[in-house]
């Protein structure tokens, strides 16, 4: 029986074929939304070709570029599978509803949109909110690349340099999940279940290549974006940018131990140095 790959969209047999690249893009968003889960069985060839009428070599190809960008690995004589590392958002939430427990909640992130911060600290809030934490302070701090201003990341592939359009549809990505933050922490600070709760964001001129997270001081998470090409829709037209891709990339995880010259310890302090540092400097007010 032919595999169900109804999942990967329509094909119009009357259209060019699709390429390579034109298929992982397919193969990616099913991934990124969980239609192929952390460790389910990637399409085989011959199915990618059958579905989408194209040679099993371009196929191949699609798959290759999936593994080039780590999402997925192959098994010899068995195929390609989602690389199980896709779960590790998940991995960040119960640290950050571990640091909710404390009486008072620090967060420091660095980044490009704060949106796998909004998504890991919605069910902390959510239990501030019910009453099954109880922090007395929240302060959550939000340092984001400025996508109002000319930046060499993200950018259009062709031209290989920054441009207004794919800028303004970061800066929508950027707005949704930083001002989300905000209304969220304001709210728990309106409804006075927490004596203070403050969420400010700050913005900066340097292109995002990573993102960190601080938590009450005593956690660091780091993570590179790989950049990736790959097309979207800017005002109604298909466009090819050199985007970053954030959501599923590994976390580097470093704790604060009893000894100060253990590599976690200096690397938790060193990054809490930086980020003071940049946001002290270069940074400027965020207009929620």
């Amino acid at each position: 029986m032919a595999e169900n790959l109804d999942y990967l969209g329509d094909v119009d047999p009357t259209a060019p074929k699709l390429g390579s690249r034109d298929i992982a893009n397919r193969l990616r968003a099913a991934i990124l939304t969980q239609k192929l889960a952390p460790g389910a069985q990637v399409p085989s060839q011959p199915a990618l070709s059958d579905f989408f009428g194209v040679a099993r070599e371009t196929a191949r190809r699609a798959v290759d570029i999936l593994k080039a960008e780590r999402l997925v690995i192959t098994r010899q004589g068995s195929g390609a599978y989602v690389r199980a590392k896709t779960q590790r958002p998940v991995e960040l939430r119960p640290h950050i509803e571990a640091a909710f427990e404390r009486t008072h909640v620090a967060i420091d992130f660095a980044g490009f949109s704060g949106e796998t911060l909004r998504d890991a600290i919605t069910e902390a809030l959510d239990k501030v909110r019910a009453g099954d934490l109880t922090p007395e302070s929240i302060t959550i701090r939000v340092m984001i690349s400025d996508m109002t201003v000319p930046m060499a990341l993200p950018a259009r592939a062709e031209t290989q340099s920054d441009d207004p359009a794919v800028r303004e549809r970061a800066n929508r990505i950027t707005r949704r999940a930083a001002d989300s933050i905000i209304d969220q922490v304001q709210e728990l600070s309106d409804l006075g279940l927490v004596r203070s709760a403050q969420c400010e964001v700050r913005v900066h001129s340097a292109a995002p290549l990573f993102k960190m997270y601080i938590l009450n001081g005593e956690e660091a998470w780091f993570g590179f974006y790989p950049v990736i090409e790959r097309t979207v829709s800017i005002k109604g037209e298909p466009t090819a940018i050199y985007d970053l891709l954030g959501k599923d990339v590994p976390l580097f995880h470093y704790t604060v131990s009893d000894d100060s010259a253990s590599h976690g310890t200096q690397f938790v302090e060193g990054a809490a140095q930086w980020f003071d540092s940049v946001w002290d400097t270069i940074t400027r007010e965020y207009e929620a």
